[in-house]
């Protein structure tokens, strides 16, 4: 399935055989979070293939093409209600009540507060209400993988530590997720597995 925001295509991973949500059954949202380049979209896409469901893009990726790497507060704003806004859309599209998605408008306060050392309130509000029932925050023992998106190679320890303070300012649930190649895919999915089990 292929969206368009504005005038870029982004394409939506998505079991062929949609079903809507079942009805009496709550949705889980399992959002896969953290630093640059640990390799949060390749999990997420995974997550969404094992649950059979839908990965919520991360819309800050489309938006920023253009803007070459010069960012406004007020675009740090545009990405959060964006970000927000995809997820809605997608939300009917969700199969086994599980929602997967990669990184959250969170990353809009990190980066905030990062480039400019405040964030706007209406984001900060919302953070508190719109919880998520599972992060996975992937760790940096990746090797950096160079993007013309991406930004602070030299930080990524820093930024781990920050991803951390949040989701315990907010007592999110979340696993660090570790490990190369099918292994991390491996530990991601067993870390949702084994939270699904006892929920």
């Amino acid at each position: 399935m292929v969206i368009v925001i504005g005038k870029k295509p982004i394409e939506i991973l998505r079991n062929i055989a949609y079903q809507k949500k079942d009805v009496g059954k709550e949705l889980i949202k399992i959002a896969v979070v953290g630093p640059e380049s640990t390799g949060k979209s390749t999990m997420a896409q995974y997550l969404a293939e094992k649950f059979q469901t839908v990965c919520v893009p991360e819309y800050s990726r489309y938006y920023c093409q253009s803007l070459n790497n010069k960012y406004t507060l007020q675009d740090e704003v545009n990405m959060f209600y964006g970000q927000l806004a995809l997820e809605e859309a997608l939300l009917p599209l969700a199969k086994e009540n599980i929602l997967i998605c990669d990184t959250t408008f969170m990353t809009v306060k990190i980066w905030s507060d990062y480039l400019f050392k405040h964030t706007p309130k209406e984001v900060t509000d919302k953070i508190q209400q719109h919880p998520y029932d599972l992060y996975l925050l992937m760790d940096i023992d990746l090797p950096w993988q160079d993007d013309p998106l991406r930004d602070f190679p030299e930080q990524r320890d820093y930024f781990l530590e920050v991803w951390k303070a949040e989701l315990n300012a907010i007592n999110g649930q979340y696993r660090i997720i570790s490990g190369a190649g099918k292994q991390r895919l491996e530990n991601g999915f067993t870390a949702v597995n084994d939270f699904l089990t006892l929920i």
